[in-house]
């Protein structure tokens, strides 16, 4: 007795589906013949202003900075005009290699941290752990004499 409740229940939802789908599709054949084809758009063109006297703000001007200004500026890596002991440290990472005394290709970051801090407390004058731009110049890396091959 399930079995043949099953299968009627079976055909009577295939038939209720079939008749949703057919209404379906009736509405949407409706909906197509009352639907408008879209306005045409015409091509004008780009449209044509005289401005007149009409002028925009002026371009920024450029400040040119000496090359200790640009220097000074890599190594202030959040503008405040002051470099910190971390600021400092962070940039120092081309030096790393050069800090390798017995040649054994390993270095440290403690032996690293302590080279950089010397030369930070070298450069901090008045101990105040903050590098000013005057004090900053002092660590200007000496420029290499290039003799002429001639």
């Amino acid at each position: 007795m399930r079995i043949l409740l099953g299968g009627l229940a079976a055909i009577a939802l295939m038939i209720g589906g079939f008749f949703l789908i057919r209404a379906q599709q009736q509405r949407d054949d409706a909906l197509a013949d009352i639907a408008a084809p879209p306005p045409e758009l015409q091509d004008d063109g780009l449209p044509n202003a005289d401005p007149g006297t009409m002028r925009g703000p002026e371009p920024p001007q450029a400040t040119e900075m000496t090359r200790e200004e640009r220097r000074f500026a890599r190594f202030d890596r959040n503008g405040d005009r002051i470099i910190t002991r971390e600021e400092l440290l962070a940039s120092r990472t081309k030096a790393f290699r050069a800090l390798d005394k017995d040649g054994n290709n390993l270095l440290t970051f403690e032996e690293w941290a302590v080279a950089t801090s010397q030369r930070f407390a070298g450069a901090d004058g008045d101990s105040n752990g903050r590098l000013s731009p005057e004090e900053f110049a002092t660590t200007k890396p000496k420029r290499a004499v290039q003799r002429c091959k001639c």
